[in-house]
């Protein structure tokens, strides 16, 4: 349920249930906020939440996503999915991040929402898809300890 440093790089764990305030902001955990001192992106992901980075991982990320060859259809798809929905933010003082509209609605965040920390990154759910998700996750996790073992994990 903290942030932690390795080397430069934040580390982010556990689940931290919030809302959608009637601005479209949300409290950031405060074990969070100093990895985003700097700033931060929100952009979607492929499981319809939203992924938050920090302005250094970000541009990592984009830098070796830039790197693809912009020759292929599905690279550029990806650029535009993932980089062209991206909205750059901030912490406000009171701890809070505003989420565009367009990136409240992809991923159906109206009310409670749940922060996830991902190591490097943070994801944020609608709560019934989350726990819907988990669910299915953990009825097949056998299965997916399988796979992943197949990365040397």
């Amino acid at each position: 349920m903290y942030s932690q440093r390795r080397g430069d790089n934040a580390l982010f764990f556990g689940e931290h249930y919030h809302s959608v305030d009637e601005k479209g902001r949300i409290i950031l955990p405060a074990k969070f906020r100093e990895a985003f001192a700097d700033g931060l992106f929100i952009t979607k992901s492929f499981d319809n939440c939203l992924l938050v980075y920090t302005k250094k991982d970000w541009f990592e990320i984009v830098e070796k996503i830039n790197s693809l060859p912009t020759t292929k259809a599905s690279v550029r798809n990806y650029q535009r999915f993932f980089i062209g929905s991206a909205v750059e933010g901030e912490v406000s003082r009171q701890g809070r991040i505003s989420i565009a509209q367009n990136l409240r609605d992809f991923a159906a965040l109206d009310k409670d929402i749940v922060i996830v920390g991902l190591a490097n990154k943070i994801e944020i759910w609608e709560k019934e898809k989350y726990e819907q998700h988990i669910a299915g996750a953990e009825q097949a996790a056998a299965e997916i300890a399988e796979e992943i073992a197949e990365f040397g994990v």
